[in-house]
């Protein structure tokens, strides 16, 4: 009995022995699993923090908000309040209600498509003295996925060393266009009426737009200034796949400077009729009614500011103080650029079904493609200028998967200078 005893003392002995490691080994993994998930969740603290603290900044305080029945919220901001104004260069900024003066008409409108405007218009308008701004959330941020110093920015557009008359565009990094460019004159803004649809879009990351590019500066270089205006889809920046009006520039090659619509300061609104990055409806039909947009950007011939108007109705500016070439005494562009843009990112190794406008090839005309209308720049006269057929030159890097065609037009519809373009994308002759 007493060598049974002495064997179970022995063994409870060791028992013991072995379970206390176990039960320390047990105390420091969860006390690791406590602190891996303590920090996870101050991280997740963290970046929730400094995104709120961002949009903190650039929602500003809305005298009235309005609900669209698109999902959007647009508020309603006092003018001298927006976020615009917050650019260094514009601390001391006096806003300019209005510009000095006009364009001086040229060829006129023509006829074709009926007006597109703004979904939000259907609900509410915003009072004088305010100016629209579509709010924006935590998921605009985090469906981005950017850093937030990159956040509403493209990404850098690396270029390959260009011919000095090759047009601004990007290749080689998946963007690809069906543009038509003027050059070799002096320029101080441009105009175009747009056919509005709403593209299908393959990637969640992928986008497909329209739009008018003013450009200045050194297309090799890193001092290229830019100024856009025109249509887009893009499911990442704005959560859906709606046509939005919205606005770009840059003053750098888009390596730090400038951003989409009013997401960083620069771009000073002054009208409380139009938000930019707000849907656009109603849209385009293949064989049905066809709704467009008319663009005019110009340069104010006193102040230097670059002037947007979207149908007919003022927008806003870009101040002179942001750019170099476009903003200096006498700054003007050296090309003026119209067209469409996707961005092919080669899903499962063949090119995107992503479509540019319509989604129609060029060819196929009036109520299926896509097409810009009476084409003009403005001169050092402040005077529309009609493009002339043989000034326009054309580009589409792969024209089996969209392309484009100029045609001039004196007749009935009056459409002056102008082209279709677009295409579907992936298809047999875009594998």
């Amino acid at each position: 009995m007493h060598m049974m005893h002495t064997a179970m003392k022995k063994r409870r002995r060791w028992q013991c022995l072995v379970s206390r490691p176990n039960k320390l080994l047990l105390f420091l993994l969860l006390a690791a699993a406590s602190s891996c998930c303590s920090c996870s969740a101050s991280s997740v603290d963290g970046k929730m923090g400094r995104i709120h603290s961002h949009l903190k900044r650039i929602n500003k305080p809305a005298v009235r908000t309005i609900q669209s029945p698109d999902g959007d919220s647009i508020d309603c901001v006092a003018r001298e309040q927006q976020h615009a104004l917050d650019h260094p260069l514009l601390k001391k900024h006096k806003i300019q209600l209005k510009p000095t003066s006009f364009p001086i008409n040229g060829s006129g409108s023509g006829s074709g498509g009926r007006r597109a405007w703004q979904t939000w218009h259907h609900v509410g308008h915003c009072p004088k003295g305010t100016v629209a701004v579509r709010r924006t959330n935590a998921d605009d941020v985090l469906r981005v996925g950017k850093p937030l110093s990159g956040f509403g920015r493209k990404h850098h557009e690396h270029r390959s060393r260009r011919a000095a008359n090759a047009p601004d565009v990007v290749t080689g990094n998946g963007h690809e266009h069906a543009i038509a460019y003027t050059q070799g004159e002096v320029y101080y803004g441009a105009k175009a009426t747009i056919n509005v649809w709403d593209p299908s879009i393959q990637e969640p990351n992928g986008f497909s737009l329209s739009q008018l590019w003013i450009l200045s500066g050194s297309f090799n270089g890193s001092d290229l200034n830019s100024i856009e205006a025109g249509w887009q889809v893009s499911p990442a920046l704005y959560g859906d796949s709606r046509p939005r009006l919205f606005t770009y520039w840059t003053s750098d090659a888009y390596e730090a400077t400038g951003c989409y619509n009013a997401l960083c300061p620069g771009f000073i609104q002054t009208s409380p009729h139009i938000a930019i990055g707000a849907s656009i409806s109603p849209v385009s039909s293949v064989s049905g009614n066809q709704y467009d947009m008319t663009l005019l950007v110009w340069k104010d011939p006193r102040l230097g500011n670059w002037w947007l108007s979207y149908g007919g109705q003022l927008v806003g500016y870009w101040p002179a103080a942001l750019f170099t070439h476009l903003g200096s005494a006498g700054g003007h562009a050296s090309m003026v650029e119209w067209g469409g843009e996707v961005v092919n990112t080669s899903p499962g190794g063949a090119h995107t079904a992503t479509h540019m406008g319509s989604g129609r090839f060029a060819s196929q005309g009036f109520g299926k493609a896509s097409y810009f209308r009476n084409l003009e720049t403005v001169d050092a006269g402040n005077s529309l200028v009609p493009v002339p057929l043989d000034a326009l030159q054309t580009l589409a890097e792969d024209a089996g998967c969209y392309d484009i065609n100029k045609a001039f037009d004196d007749g009935r519809q009056g459409w002056g200078t102008h082209f279709y373009y677009g295409g579907p994308g992936h298809n047999p002759a875009c594998p």
